[in-house]
């Protein structure tokens, strides 16, 4: 007999981003010294500005 699965998710998993990167990962280093503000200013004629949501 063949029977379709729904694809529905049986579980729900409350998840803090924080918890899944350890504080003393590479990426968090770089994150407090480096300013990454230049690549809003870099990437914001790429963006509709009255349709969508703002970057």
């Amino acid at each position: 007999m063949f029977t379709e699965r729904s694809g529905k998710q049986n579980r729900l998993e409350m998840v803090v981003l924080e918890e899944l990167v350890p504080r003393d990962h590479l990426l968090r280093k770089i994150d407090a010294t480096v300013d990454f503000s230049f690549i809003n200013k870099i990437c914001k004629p790429y963006y509709c500005e009255n349709n969508g949501r703002p970057a």
